[in-house]
């Protein structure tokens, strides 16, 4: 809890004191801000499973996506706070609903807030493995904090460009922070893999959100994880994009992604021999 004293949780290295009420880019507090506490079906098939996900959505975000989905709970901090012992006691009630795993969505400004909760969640027994599902603009020193906390990392690779993640997240040194934490989620847990039953015990998937009018920032993201990570990198290629929130209004993001783009995504992914791709049905 100390780091939040001079809060260094993600790349904006803000240094506010959110221990005695100072808010920083994200406006996350002291306490963990939690606007949901659920059972998912909708994540990847070795995530979500037969039985679900057991989804926890953390309010506030350090990124500022112009199209975010969830902009209500991210950008407005639409959610309520708990403390560490609440927080661990929902954790309990989402166990006890035979869920896969926890997910843990947004978490980078609650990092340990997220710890203090499963603490108190694993003293009463709590035992499902954790997935830390994050927009990927997170620090060494907060990846480094959870080496042996986390199980599955769910990472995005939003963006190889900064002029993109400038004008689409104002994240401008995304493409950098995002590869040097992806590389360190590799070195702590390896790639994704699964048990006898398909469900994912350990590991990285990494996420990829097809942008429309974007298939040069696509294929740049795809060859880079290819070079980086062989043709076997596990990656989820996602085409729901659609223009919520600040994106109605922005030309070039004020549309949804069309059918025939996507698929140019997915047969970029063929072209450049990635045997590990989860597609979705347009």
């Amino acid at each position: 809890m100390e780091i939040l004293r001079e809060c260094r949780l993600c790349p904006r290295m803000c240094g506010v004191n959110r221990l005695q009420g100072e808010v920083g880019y994200c406006g996350a507090t002291g306490l963990a801000r939690v606007a949901s506490v659920s059972v998912h079906h909708g994540e990847e098939p070795p995530i979500s499973g037969t039985r679900g996900s057991g989804t926890v959505f953390f309010s506030h975000c350090n990124m500022s996506c112009l199209f975010c989905q969830n902009y209500p709970i991210s950008q407005m901090g639409v959610g309520g706070s708990l403390t560490a012992g609440k927080f661990g006691e929902s954790l309990i009630r989402l166990e006890s609903k035979g869920v896969h795993n926890v997910n843990f969505v947004t978490p980078t400004p609650h990092v340990p807030q997220l710890i203090e909760g499963l603490l108190a969640a694993r003293e009463k027994g709590f035992a499902l493995p954790v997935v830390y599902n994050t927009n990927g603009y997170d620090s060494l020193e907060t990846l480094s904090i959870l080496d042996g906390v986390v199980d599955i990392y769910l990472p995005d690779m939003k963006y190889r460009s900064m002029d993109l993640a400038m004008r689409a997240s104002d994240t401008p040194d995304y493409p950098e922070n995002n590869a040097r934490a992806i590389s360190e989620m590799f070195r702590q847990v390896g790639p994704l893999s699964m048990g006898k039953d398909g469900i994912a015990t350990r590991g990285v998937l990494i996420r990829h959100l097809v942008l429309p009018g974007q298939a040069e920032d696509t294929e740049r993201t795809l060859l880079f994880l290819r070079n980086e990570y062989g043709r076997r990198v596990p990656l989820s290629l996602m085409g729901q994009y659609f223009p919520a929130h600040r994106a109605m209004s922005v030309p070039g993001f004020d549309r949804k992604l069309g059918a025939e783009e996507y698929e140019r995504a997915v047969e970029t992914a063929r072209r450049m021999g990635l045997t590990d791709v989860s597609i979705q049905e347009m």
